[in-house]
């Protein structure tokens, strides 16, 4: 009997490793947690939809199996031509579907205006798409820059280039200039586009909203301030020829960083022209005189 339970044991600790993997695997299938304060609440309102929908398909499909199952013709039944008519039945099926679509409408509303709702940004910043790369401006602060993939990425994807992609890390998956943004501050995005439809997808920041030449979309995110890091995302918008090379890199930095960052980005003062400094010290030297004079 010990020797039976400890084979057992084995057994089971066996499976649960070789399962492991499998578990990773299926579970960047589902919808990230993300690190925003809202994409928690977004994955929870996914969830909870999701698990309904799966209780509606075991109490659906369940019913139907058992109804095959226990009224087939081998077990000689018959139908029922009597009823052909239930109030009360179709009072339950009426009730049951909108008190479902009511619980689950209401948490849905509830975050759908909050998703719409970028009052109070401190952030602001401009995102033009352009065939095949972003341009970034930050609108508070004055400067803008370009995002574009990685260069040993670029050189990688290219035929008869002789660099292996394997190598190249984060493959078509890194920028030269990544967006900057700072932890616990809310940052809104104003999405335009210079060419074609394209769309700004990052999905650990629960965001996603398509950049439309001549229309000014908009969309906001606030990254946890414990969650300073680098999140990476996509054109999610089939935009052309170089449509998968368009990647989207996002870097929380810490409020102190970032402000030392946009420190760096700024144009340096211009320096006060040579003629303006020299006037005091010439107006010095010709006042001399007439003061020794007097």
């Amino acid at each position: 009997m010990l020797r039976k339970s400890a084979f057992l044991g084995a057994v089971t600790a066996a499976l649960a490793v070789l399962a492991a993997p499998a578990h990773a695997a299926w579970s960047g299938l589902n919808m990230p947690v993300g690190v925003t304060t809202l994409s928690g609440e977004i994955h929870g309102l996914h969830m909870l939809i999701l698990w309904v929908c799966v209780a509606i398909a075991i109490v659906v499909f369940g019913w139907m199996i058992y109804s095959l199952v226990k009224f087939r013709k081998s077990q000689g039944a018959v139908p029922d031509t009597q009823m052909l008519h239930s109030t009360k039945a179709e009072i339950i099926w009426t009730i049951i579907p909108v008190a479902i679509l009511v619980a689950m409408a209401v948490p849905a509303a509830s975050t759908l205006i909050k998703i719409e709702d970028d009052r109070g940004a401190q952030v602001t910043i401009k995102v033009t798409g352009y065939q095949w790369k972003w341009q970034y401006e930050y609108l508070d602060e004055g400067f803008s820059y370009f995002s574009t993939l990685a260069r040993d990425s670029d050189a990688a994807r290219q035929l008869d280039s002789g660099v292996d992609p394997k190598v190249v890390p984060n493959y078509l998956l890194n920028v030269d200039n990544a967006l900057v943004v700072p932890v616990g501050r809310k940052v809104r995005l104003l999405l335009t586009s210079q060419d074609v439809i394209h769309a700004w997808w990052v999905p650990d920041l629960a965001v996603k909203k398509d950049a439309i030449p001549g229309v000014m979309n908009q969309l906001w995110f606030e990254i946890q301030p414990d969650k300073v890091g680098v999140y990476r995302g996509q054109c999610a918008e089939l935009c052309g020829r170089d449509h998968g090379f368009m990647p989207i890199v996002v870097e929380a930095k810490s409020a102190e960083d970032y402000a030392a960052w946009v420190a760096s980005k700024k144009p340096a003062p211009a320096a006060a022209p040579a003629a303006e400094a020299a006037a005091p010290a010439a107006a010095a030297v010709t006042t001399t005189p007439a003061a020794n004079a007097g």
